[in-house]
């Protein structure tokens, strides 16, 4: 087992030369349709498995493309990182998409939203609401759209994740169940 300093350098030397593969040597054109970038790698304590996280800026098509296409290349990119990163055993590497980047992109958006309406629509309670309370009642209302909107979006974002995490850890069961065997 190696110590958690060892496992954060190892995962720090994976990133490194996944990014560098991306840019120069992988050429699937499937990777290049939209822009992909290594976000995180967790690799697990034994150095045997390694978890890349990417985040695929583009459309819903072109981030599937990209994910089948370093899905294909996972056989290159561990060879690869056979020879580039001095391991006694290669890591079985494992590529997630990563929608945290355009989760906080879409927050920021919605942020954006709000202050763009209260720009365009501010409460002055003494002069156009003697009572302020019909100000109130119709800010409260824009604030429950963009709830509402913010909710959804996150909601089926949740799910995606959920279904990603179950993947993910039937995936773990696979890899740790032919690792034992072997």
């Amino acid at each position: 087992m190696a110590t958690n300093r060892r496992v954060a350098r190892v995962a720090e030397m994976i990133r490194r030369e996944v990014s560098q593969m991306l840019m120069n040597d992988i050429k699937d054109d499937r990777v290049g349709l939209g822009m992909v970038s290594v976000t995180d790698v967790d690799v697990s304590g034994d150095l045997q498995h390694a978890k890349i996280f990417v985040s695929v800026y583009g459309t819903t098509e072109a981030r599937e493309a990209a994910m089948a296409g370093l899905r294909s290349a996972t056989g290159y990119v561990r060879s690869e990182l056979g020879q580039r990163v001095r391991l006694r055993r290669t890591p079985e590497v494992i590529f997630i998409e990563d929608s945290s980047i355009e989760r906080g992109s879409r927050v920021l958006s919605l942020l954006d939203q709000l202050e763009q309406h209260r720009k365009e629509h501010p409460l002055d309670l003494e002069t156009d609401h003697p009572n302020g309370a019909d100000a109130a009642l119709v800010d409260d209302e824009f604030d429950d759209d963009l709830d509402d909107e913010f909710e959804d979006e996150f909601d089926d974002e949740d799910d995606e994740f959920d279904d990603e995490l179950d993947d993910e850890d039937e995936l773990d069961h696979e890899l740790n169940a032919g690792s034992e065997a072997g």
